[in-house]
């Protein structure tokens, strides 16, 4: 693995709805050290399609022979929250680096479990906000002191998703069960970006509601019924010393949806943005400051997948950057890459979100 390309297979590479058609086929062919070896669905059709359309070198209608195959050395695991145990933990057993999209597990419990079984496993877990250019770039102007003393922080983030309409392929997203409602997938990401930036919530005062509990389902004109919060407030403090007051809302329109944290502090602030209607951790972000800072280095990834819709533009930015810190890991043997007990440390911080939601108690 140290003298070829790093061989990729993707679970759940489908060509219709699929984040890993947008995201990580792209992301993996931008880069040299990466290539992908084979896709794997659980239907020869589909299977054989998402081969065709992104070149892989082989296809599987079985996950499991694709994680024995001795052609991948490192497994994707891209598909429903539920299904992440079983492939995770049979890639594992196989000796096989992965690399699993977030959340997880569909509780803390599992997460941990998986984080057990990994060891000493090269891992990535995809919250890929954080490894932005732009982001990695805010962090260090943080930590350099330059803008002082921190005083304090605001960050809204906001998506087209998670409002009062859907689609069915993605009507799971409002099932309690399904692990991928908007606390576990964009309140986890928002609040990793915060983490990655401002250092590790020690603090959270949360409240969340459900503003639209009947979501149509535009392809069918069906009605389902929302178990899940689509709207989150927050007040945190993190080890920088800043209180940080947070808003995370869903089913705001496209051009308006976004991602803005802006950090004050005595001797300067900085302000993070990004335009992406799907979140922070699909899309480009730019840094502005009026304190001087080096800028930010190119992403290795800017593509789109082939059969992506055009609203999932730049979605291999942020997926491209774990990729690359990935294989940097398995090629040096290093482990810097933010992999499954980062998972776990994110699980248990959004349990305390949904605890103080709850509660209505300030959790430490």
């Amino acid at each position: 693995m140290t003298n070829n390309p790093i061989r990729v297979g993707i679970i759940g590479a489908d060509t219709r709805a699929s984040w890993a058609g947008a995201s990580h086929v792209p992301a993996l062919a931008a880069q040299p050290a990466l290539t992908l070896a084979a896709v794997a669905t659980r239907h020869s059709e589909s299977a054989r399609a998402a081969d065709e359309a992104f070149g892989a070198d082989t296809w599987f209608a079985d996950p499991y022979a694709m994680i024995a195959d001795p052609g991948v050395d490192l497994v994707t695991v891209a598909v429903k929250v539920p299904a992440h145990r079983e492939l995770v933990l049979a890639a594992l057993a196989a000796g096989k680096a992965v690399y699993a999209e977030s959340p997880l597990g569909t509780s803390v419990a599992q997460a941990e479990e998986m984080a057990a079984a990994a060891g000493s496993s090269h891992t990535a877990i995809g919250l890929q906000g954080r490894h932005n250019p732009s982001a990695r770039r805010a962090a260090e102007l943080v930590a350099s002191g330059r803008l002082g003393r921190l005083l304090s922080a605001r960050v809204v983030g906001t998506t087209f998703g998670n409002g009062p309409e859907s689609t069915s392929d993605y009507a799971y997203f409002d099932q309690a069960a399904a692990g991928a409602g908007l606390l576990p997938i964009g309140a986890a990401h928002v609040l990793d970006v915060v983490e990655a930036i401002l250092g590790e919530i020690t603090e959270i005062s949360a409240r969340t509601a459900t503003l639209w509990p009947e979501v149509t389902l535009t392809d069918s004109g069906a009605t389902a019924v929302r178990e899940v919060p689509d709207h989150l407030d927050a007040i945190i403090v993190t080890a920088s010393g800043a209180p940080v007051g947070v808003q995370v809302l869903g089913g705001v329109t496209p051009p308006e949806a976004g991602f803005r944290l802006e950090v004050r502090g005595t001797d300067g602030w900085l302000r993070l943005t990004g335009d992406h209607p799907a979140g922070v951790q699909v899309g480009d972000l730019a840094l502005a400051s009026d304190v001087e800072f080096a800028a930010p280095d190119s992403p290795a990834a800017t593509g789109i997948g082939p059969t992506a819709a055009e609203i999932w533009n730049g979605a291999s930015i942020n997926v491209g950057e774990v990729y690359f810190s990935l294989a940097r890991d398995i090629l040096n043997g290093t482990h810097h890459t933010p992999g499954f007990g980062h998972a776990v440390h994110n699980s248990r911080l959004m349990a305390r979100v949904e605890q103080a939601a709850r509660t209505g108690h300030r959790q430490s």
